[in-house]
């Protein structure tokens, strides 16, 4: 009896420190995806990077940068299922979506929110669509269906002459970010015929929590040299770094590790405007390969703010411009045409802190129509203007992409 007691005692004595010593990396799920969905992160991903590019340049006086290429790319994707002719030629240039046909960027769209959704029991990610028409306006039933089917959009008439007919919308948007985003409509033009919104919800708890204890008041240098206090947090961890001579790098898991934040600091002779100019999907991938673990000392400030841009112009200059104009063809919407795009409204929400991190978008595509207008550790101290962005590992899905000029400013202005 006694032998049998220390056979089972050493057997979970073993169990117990396997599971201890586990690299938690070593947890990410994997996803299967088709090499045609393979390919369509690729190019969201070229999309999302260039998009950043151009709002960070365009918005150069703002604190804080925050976009969501998934949320633009997918309520961009609804409504190129409405667009024909030139408009569609233009939308997929813009979108990177050369040489896909629809039905392949439908299948791709809709296994992809299948896995983000529901690939971390650790992380909460929620992604919802819908599409808002007047109440007198025809929308042809294949564009409504393949936009349930894929997706599972939302589709509802609206009386937008009403009031309430903004608040309603609003309220569905407060509703699907967790009352993190609460308005995207101030009023509806009466000019405007829909509204097709995406919006997406994350909230991931580090995989190595900071301690409250170990936050306390230090010096964070802004874009112009200037010095303000701010709250740091701080942790030595195993975590993938690189390092070169335009900027340092760290990864840090989330929930199982399939979803990350990655920190992108310039180096002091550097910028992060250099920094951005050089991300393209080549040097992007490169970046990330030349990550290796390493035990890190990180300090890094606690941040909270919410972003709002118009994105007519920076999606103007990647390609699409004609779907901003009375010749846009979006007559797969109604047979009748005479409609296009006269807004992309981007609202964005993010939080990190000791915990982890929370953050939300909500992209709204507003239709109208022609009746109206070394040593023990390696020290990476964020302590000066950086870059983040918070992706799925596997599928190397970028959610989210941004830039902290002051981590204490709670808007982008």
């Amino acid at each position: 009896m006694r032998k049998v007691l220390c056979v089972l005692c050493m057997i979970m004595f073993l169990f117990f420190s396997c599971e201890k010593d586990e690299d938690p990396l070593q947890t990410m799920k994997k996803i299967n995806i088709t090499k045609t969905t393979g390919e369509i992160i690729a190019a969201d991903n070229a999309f999302g990077l260039e998009l950043f590019q151009k709002v960070l340049a365009g918005d150069a006086d703002a604190k804080n940068v925050f976009v969501s290429p998934t949320s633009v790319a997918m309520a961009l994707a609804m409504t190129y299922n409405g667009a024909d002719g030139e408009t569609r030629t233009a939308m997929e240039h813009a979108l990177k979506k050369n040489g896909f046909t629809v039905e392949e960027i439908n299948t791709s769209y809709k296994s992809l929110i299948e896995a983000l959704v529901s690939v971390d029991p650790k992380v909460l990610f929620e992604i919802a669509n819908s599409i808002w028409y007047r109440l007198d306006f025809t929308v042809l039933p294949d564009f409504v269906s393949v936009n349930q089917e894929y997706y599972d959009a939302e589709v509802s008439a609206l009386d937008f002459s009403l009031p309430s007919a903004s608040e309603t919308i609003n309220g569905w948007v407060a509703d699907k970010t967790h009352d993190k985003i609460t308005e995207i409509i101030r009023d509806i033009p009466g000019d405007v015929v829909m509204y097709l919104i995406n919006a997406i919800y994350f909230k991931g708890i580090w995989q190595y929590e900071f301690d409250d204890a170990d936050t306390h008041d230090d010096v964070f240098k802004l874009k112009d040299g200037s010095p303000v206090a701010a709250p740091f947090m701080q942790q030595e961890a195993p975590l993938p770094y690189a390092s070169n001579e335009l900027f340092s790098m760290i990864e840090m898991p989330y929930g199982q590790g399939n979803y990350n934040m990655v920190v992108i600091l310039p180096q002091t002779s550097h910028t992060t405007d250099e920094v951005a100019a050089s991300l393209t999907t080549e040097n992007w991938e490169s970046w990330l390969n030349a990550l290796t673990e390493q035990k890190v000392l990180v300090q890094l400030p606690k941040f909270k703010f919410e972003y709002e841009n118009l994105l007519n112009d920076e999606l103007s200059v990647m390609g699409m411009g004609v779907a901003f104009t009375p010749q846009a063809d979006f007559s797969k919407i109604n047979g009748s045409g005479g409609i296009w795009i006269s807004r992309v409204i981007h609202k964005t929400f993010v939080e990190v802190n000791e915990e982890g991190t929370e953050a939300a978008a909500v992209t709204a595509v507003e239709m109208v129509e022609s009746i109206g207008p070394g040593p023990d550790y390696v020290l990476f101290r964020v302590d000066r203007p950086f870059i983040f962005a918070i992706r799925e590992k596997y599928t190397g899905t970028i959610i989210f992409i941004g830039c902290v000029q002051d981590p204490l400013s709670r808007t982008n202005k």
